[in-house]
């Protein structure tokens, strides 16, 4: 418990420095956790693999970005290990069992059985198993959208479960593969495949957005937070300029309209940036509505 209370220790330092964009004193953490014997529970209760590939990210430090490779190397052994364990471990039998039995266990294992399967390292249920060639497809490229980066690995998820799982939800709610079929699952991959909002993956490999939700989301909700501040400025400013230039303002023919190229228009001015700055001249074209400002 000590163990895992340590890593997340660290595991949150390096987040905060990646939040603040300073990765100063990140090289310092990454040693203490290279002196951590890491087992997989507590790789997987911590995520700190997924702290470790960020930090690894924001850092210009070609030590730290090197520590951190091989950081996350090593996990990525441990992790595929404990996979290969389950899959081919099985209960170890006394040494006296193994005497007696002889050949009778020689030939049980050359008789036909009916093969255990793996467990699978998703928490996602099983999707039902689809034929269809264009399905197939869309899964495969909900795949790779999820496989972006390396945290998947971190997590421990299946990225073909899970991607099956959404593909799947689209589908139920369109039942044909359809332009607003493909243009719904288009729209999911761009968004996971998003580089710059990293958050809205992650989010979905832990589990944090489900399936279904994902799957019927909006562009809006799943934006980055930067580019949902983006648009929610540009939008007050057009309802800004528009009302502006709807409300009062002075008639005149000194501005000329590009459209219409006629000259009856409305102009208003406005301070919208500093006091020592010209002030900004809405203007309206009375004839065809179109619209403008001059700084």
């Amino acid at each position: 418990m000590a163990k895992n209370q340590e890593v997340e220790r660290i595991a949150k330092k390096l987040d905060k420095m990646v939040h603040k964009k300073n990765t100063d004193g990140a090289l310092d953490l990454l040693r203490e956790l290279k002196n951590i014997k890491m087992s997989l529970e507590t790789l997987q209760s911590t995520r700190v693999g997924m702290s470790v590939n960020a930090v690894r990210k924001q850092s210009s430090d070609e030590e730290v970005q090197t520590l951190a490779k091989a950081l996350i190397k090593s996990w990525k052994k441990l992790l595929d290990g404990s996979s290969e364990k389950k899959k081919d471990g099985s209960p170890e039998r006394s040494s006296s069992t193994s005497k007696d039995s002889g050949s009778s266990e020689k030939s049980s294992k050359e008789s036909p059985t009916n093969p255990t399967l793996p467990p699978r390292v998703t928490s996602f249920p099983p999707p039902p198993v689809t034929a269809d060639n264009v399905r197939t497809k869309c899964r495969e490229l909900l795949v790779v959208a999820l496989q972006t980066d390396d945290d998947h690995l971190t997590i421990g998820v299946d990225c073909e479960h899970l991607a099956a799982q959404i593909e799947e939800e689209i589908f139920q709610e369109f039942k044909v593969t359809d332009v607003k079929y493909k243009t719904r699952l288009r729209s999911r991959i761009s968004n996971l495949k998003d580089q710059k909002n990293p958050d809205l993956r992650r989010n979905v490999l832990c589990g944090n957005i489900s399936p279904r939700r994902i799957a019927s989301m909006t562009a809006e909700e799943m934006a980055s937070a930067e580019l949902k501040q983006i648009r929610e400025a540009l939008t007050k400013e057009s309802i800004r300029e528009h009302q502006l230039s709807k409300v009062g303002g002075t008639e005149t023919d000194m501005f000329i309209c590009n459209k219409c190229h006629g000259k009856s228009c409305t102009y208003t001015q406005v301070q919208t940036r500093s006091a020592d700055e010209p002030m900004t001249t809405f203007v309206l074209c009375n004839s065809c509505g179109n619209r403008w400002k001059f700084y």
